[in-house]
């Protein structure tokens, strides 16, 4: 069999870059070396692209002392990375690029808009699906077509705090406290608080405004946290995993409490009430095709008492960590982490077959 080169990229300027670098040392261990030759290229929280040689040195952090610049050319006619050390430049030829970037610049539709103009197959969603499910403002414009309830909002811009007060107004005058306050483009909760008064919500939307110039003031929605993975897009069905659900050892769910509060759990299939179970599935499945997703997402929810249904947000690159829910719902589902990688990989070279057929002219 002859190898193609699969290129990993990992790290990332976005604040989850800590994650990422946890994520990809579990992709890259479940990647197939009979299919694959891996090419790692680590990206700095300065930007810098560095070509990193092990598994080691990423869980090391001694990658990024690389001494050898990494970067994937634009170049749709070559379709290649370009190593350079001192005078020394290789280009290598790439055939699938697998970007373990969470967040901004990574998750956003950046990347996969440098990959597009590459002509490269990559693994997971496109520009658009990209961008619109990374701003959480314009996810809640889309699903609001799709009759999934989902918590009501309030939009605010970081120009408009120069007039705390008014803001506060337009707040208060929608909802009660508590309420939850949360940058538009930003993840694994980076910059999320609750505010049960006044003061706490100034304070809550000063720091959501350090992430992003748009913000949004959600309803607290009492219910448990569930999330469910879906894969595919494309020529291939889109299929939804089981539902997993939260405990947080947080109030809420947030950075610390994801990666770093050993009291935290993650428990699959729990016992819901009603139907909610599949109704989550649906809405996962509904929301990934109404944003154009393709390969892969994870679909948050709560769940109430009373069985409702509450879209939270939609994550079109979601954590691979050992205690991600991604890969753990579809191994409960009897996909492995080596079949599941496999099958991502795959994926992404079907889109541009779905492509090549189309501008062939055989439609399917």
């Amino acid at each position: 069999m002859n190898r193609k080169t699969a290129v990993v990229l990992f790290g990332g300027q976005s604040s989850e870059h800590v994650v990422s670098c946890m994520s990809v040392v579990n992709v890259i261990n479940h990647m197939n070396r009979e299919k694959y030759d891996l090419l790692l290229i680590g990206i700095t929280e300065e930007g810098h692209w560095i070509k990193t040689e092990s598994v080691k040195d990423i869980e090391s952090g001694i990658w990024r002392e690389g001494k050898t610049n990494a970067v994937i050319s634009p170049d749709a006619t070559k379709q290649c990375v370009i190593l350079t050390e001192g005078d020394r430049v290789d280009f290598v030829k790439v055939d699938v690029v697998f970007p373990v970037l969470h967040g901004l610049f990574g998750e956003d539709g950046t990347i996969q808009g440098l990959l597009e103009l590459a002509r490269i197959p990559y693994v997971g969603c496109g520009v658009l699906a990209s961008a619109v499910s990374m701003d959480k403002l314009y996810t809640k414009i889309v699903v609001d077509d799709l009759g999934v309830r989902q918590a009501a909002y309030v939009p605010v811009m970081r120009s408009d705090l120069g007039d705390m007060a008014a803001v506060v107004g337009r707040v208060e005058e929608k909802f009660s406290y508590p309420v939850f306050v949360k940058p538009s483009n930003a993840g694994s909760s980076k910059g999320v608080a609750r505010a049960d008064d006044r003061e706490e919500l100034k304070a809550a939307l000063s720091e959501a405004a350090k992430h992003d110039r748009k913000i949004l003031v959600e309803e607290m929605i009492k219910g448990r946290e569930i999330e469910c993975a879906v894969f595919g897009g494309g020529l291939v069905p889109v299929e939804a995993s089981g539902v997993g659900e939260i405990l947080a050892a947080a109030e809420f769910y947030d950075f610390d409490a994801k990666y770093y509060n050993s009291d935290s759990r993650t428990v699959v299939n729990p016992n819901l009430p009603g139907d909610a179970a599949n109704a989550v599935r649906e809405a996962a499945k509904a929301i990934f095709q109404a944003v154009d997703g393709y390969g892969l997402a994870r679909v948050d929810f709560f769940v109430k008492e009373d069985g409702t249904v509450v879209f939270n947000e939609i994550n079109t690159l979601p954590g691979f960590t050992a205690i991600s829910m991604y890969p753990m719902l579809w191994e409960a589902a009897g996909v492995s982490k080596d079949q599941l990688v496999d099958r991502l990989v795959e994926h992404a070279f079907d889109r541009y077959k779905g492509e090549t057929l189309w501008q062939t002219g055989i439609h399917l």
